[in-house]
């Protein structure tokens, strides 16, 4: 069995706490690892050596940072199949999704290359007479990630690149459920030769969490969760003053307009719901049927969902794999018993189709005939679940997304070009797609939603995540006059 150590000052370190976590493959049920779990004095070790490293990184060239950071890409990039392969033994998402979380962790890092740009700073001369000004990005110091199971490669590298092309240093502390993903990335940023200390990896539970929100040499931190635990973290970190950026939960909303291409809407439905078996923050899981489009709606999605394979996900074949837990999979299908009890059609029940062994499978499940009191439209169930709302009008659909605690993402599908550009107007979330169901931005624009769905100072990655990981520091300048000067510069005596 794989034994999984903490990474500090550049150098793997067993645990001393003689707690662990157990690491399974959700395919097979089986367990594959054993997690070291840190306690306060290993969180505080990490964090001393972030400390001590900072004093020099912060002074090291950006040209110097910049080298390592492409350095740094080309393996991540060379090693992409093994940081895949790792994705889907210990999450369960298939091949080509592991392959997909890889490919849009890269973007990140590609972004962090090109951050001399934006730390050239601005400059103002003459502002007033003989006055100077201009503004210098300085690093925080110490900053942290804390980040999620679901994405366990991409939402790490949301965070660390941009973080130290500023100058900064990090301690990472990823999910316990599947962290030898992130563990090969931390190595290969050693093997890119960054300096040890810059990052440092602990891993832990809700112990290692409390120190590292409450220590007093970290400056910031980011987080990727639910929106109980990122309402937690905000809360705890800000009293500690420190700069917190959390994202949160998310119950996104894909309208369907009468006049919709229904085959390209319910080829969308289906991956934007079941794709990584729903287990993503920016997952569609209510479709909002306007007008007469629900009954051809419904149908067009039920029969595309029974053609969809569900497997291991290191079969190729598979288009959707396990959820990676099996309590986590118990509690997917205790919400689809409540979605019947409370009285809505199950079109499709995932609890009904059966599997070999013992991974952590569902099926997926389609639940039509929605109204905004139950309880699967009020929750975050986070599986292979979509609800249908059906609705007669366009306002009607607009209302239901403003309605929603949540504003991380939404989708519509239509053929009118006005009726677009309306809702990307009317639509109350942070993220708008328009024929495309999952709108996450690329690398080199920012991550993040409104309401519930995020908590803190900015949105994460590109040009925000740039903003939350520097300070600004303003000088102004005067000089005296080169004609009063008292050092002779050689001026004619009436200049």
């Amino acid at each position: 069995m794989q034994k999984i150590h903490h990474l500090i000052d550049g150098r793997p370190v067993v645990g001393r706490s003689g707690r662990t976590s157990p690491v399974f493959n959700p395919a097979t049920g089986a367990q594959t690892g054993e997690l070291d779990l840190a306690d306060v004095s290993e969180v505080d070790t990490a964090v001393a050596s972030a400390k001590a490293a900072f004093g020099d990184w912060r002074n090291i060239s950006v040209a110097k940072r910049t080298r390592l950071m492409f350095r740094f890409r080309d393996l991540v990039d060379s090693n992409a199949e093994e940081i895949a392969r790792r994705l889907t033994a210990e999450h369960g998402k298939v091949v080509s999704d592991a392959r997909g979380e890889v490919a849009r962790a890269i973007e990140n890092i590609e972004y962090a290359c090109g951050l001399a740009e934006h730390l050239k700073g601005d400059y103002n001369e003459n502002a007033s007479t003989g006055v100077d000004v201009h503004t210098a990005h300085r690093p925080l110091g110490v900053v942290v990630g804390i980040t999620p199971f679901n994405f366990p490669a991409m939402v790490p590298l949301w965070m660390i690149p941009n973080a130290v092309a500023c100058g900064n240093t990090f301690v990472l502390k990823p999910s316990e459920k599947d962290p030898s993903a992130p563990m090969l990335i931390a190595e290969l940023f050693q093997e890119a030769g960054f300096p040890p200390g810059v990052l440092n990896v602990v891993h832990g539970d809700k112990v290692s969490v409390d120190r590292l929100l409450e220590h007093p040499d970290i400056k910031a931190v980011s987080f990727v969760g639910s929106t109980p635990i990122a309402k937690y973290v905000h809360r705890t970190a800000s009293t500690n003053g420190k700069r917190v950026q959390a994202l949160a939960g998310a119950k996104n909303h894909m309208v369907i307009l009468p006049d919709a291409d229904l085959d390209m809407a319910a080829d969308a439905a289906v991956s934007a719901a079941y794709g990584s078996a729903g287990e993503r923050c920016m997952a569609i899981s209510v479709a909002v049927a306007v007008g007469g489009v629900g009954d051809g709606l419904v149908e067009a999605i039920r029969v595309r969902m029974e053609k969809l394979s569900i497997g291991s996900g290191d079969d190729p074949s598979s288009e959707m794999g396990p959820l990676v837990t099996r309590e986590h999979r118990d509690k997917v299908a205790g919400y689809i018993g409540v979605g019947v009890d409370e009285g809505a059609t199950v079109v499709v029940d995932g609890r009904d189709t059966e599997f070999e062994g013992d991974g952590f499978f569902i099926g997926t499940t389609l639940i039509d005939d929605v109204t905004t009191d139950m309880t699967v439209y009020r929750d975050e169930i986070f599986g292979p679940v979509l609800c249908v709302v059906r609705v007669d009008t366009y306002h009607e659909a607009v209302k239901l997304i403003s309605d929603n605690p949540w504003g991380n993402g939404t989708a519509i599908f239509t053929r009118d070009g006005g009726a677009a550009r309306r809702f990307q107007e009317d639509a109350d979330a942070g993220m708008v797609g328009i024929n495309v169901p999952i709108p996450v931005p690329v690398g080199y624009h920012s991550f993040g939603g409104w309401k519930d769905s995020l908590f803190g100072d900015t949105t994460m990655y590109g040009p925000e995540g740039f903003r939350f990981y520097t300070k600004p520091k303003v000088i102004t300048t005067r000089w005296p006059d080169p004609a009063e000067s008292t050092v002779n510069l050689g001026f004619p005596e009436n200049h």
